[in-house]
């Protein structure tokens, strides 16, 4: 009932979701700590935004707030690295959470109706269909496109797409139940990309039931150019068949 009642309040502002998207899926990228006292609702946030037509959604548990007296469960130092990339390029001095970053273009601090904002100018926005395909000899080919300014890099992230309950017992969010959806567990610079086509091998899956995403970009944190997601399954077997 809690759960329930706090995903209402989040979603309230919300207006209703297309179901349909022009140039593909809008990545929602969630930046966030167990041991943060404000990133409960972002968190639930980010859980609602999984089930919603047109976004694929992530949780990037960070590290740096591990000091608190609460160390994340999730959190990889990669992952802070990978916000820290994206600060940057937003021109900003330091990273902080939560922060939500969409399509590598916009950045915000969670507010549902910001993030909702930004979501829906990140499907009017204009992105070249770019080609991309897991292919039977288990690697993940990316076809040709205009390259971005200062050249592309491609991504694997495999991520838990089940919802996660992680009891907190120490630090400042000590006795609550944090929500977790869609977590990063495996992050890989498969290489870079000049517009040019090519293809990468797939490392072996850290875990079993992870979902694989590859996310082609501007490089250094730059614009997401484009997305493709397979089952655990298909990863899997991908890997298998190196």
């Amino acid at each position: 009932m809690k759960r329930a009642a706090l995903l209402m309040t989040i979603c309230a502002g919300w207006l209703a979701a297309g179901q349909a998207w022009a140039s593909g899926p809008v990545l929602v990228e969630l930046f966030t700590a167990q041991g943060c006292s404000s990133c409960v609702e972002a968190n639930a946030m980010i859980a609602h935004l999984a089930d919603r037509p047109g976004v694929v959604a992530l949780t990037w548990s960070v590290d740096y707030w591990d000091y608190l007296g609460w160390k994340d469960t999730f959190a990889q130092p990669e992952f802070a690295d990978r916000q820290r990339a994206y600060d940057k390029r937003f021109g900003l001095r330091d990273v902080y959470t939560p922060q939500v970053i969409v399509d590598g273009a916009a950045q915000n601090s969670g507010d549902p109706a910001a993030v909702d904002r930004l979501i829906r100018a990140a499907r009017r926005a204009p992105r070249k269909h770019l080609d991309m395909e897991m292919r039977e000899d288990g690697r993940i080919a990316v076809g040709s496109g205009d390259r971005p300014p200062g050249g592309g890099e491609v991504w694997l992230i495999r991520f838990d797409p089940r919802e996660q309950d992680v009891v907190v017992k120490a630090g400042d969010n000590r006795g609550a139940t944090i929500p977790h959806r869609d977590v990063v567990r495996q992050l890989t610079r498969l290489g870079g990309w000049s517009g040019r086509p090519v293809s990468f091998k797939l490392p072996e899956p850290s875990e079993d039931g992870l979902t694989t995403l590859i996310v082609v970009q501007g490089d250094h944190g730059g614009r997401v150019l484009g997305l493709l997601e397979t089952d655990p399954s298909a990863a899997k077997a991908a890997a298998q068949n190196r």
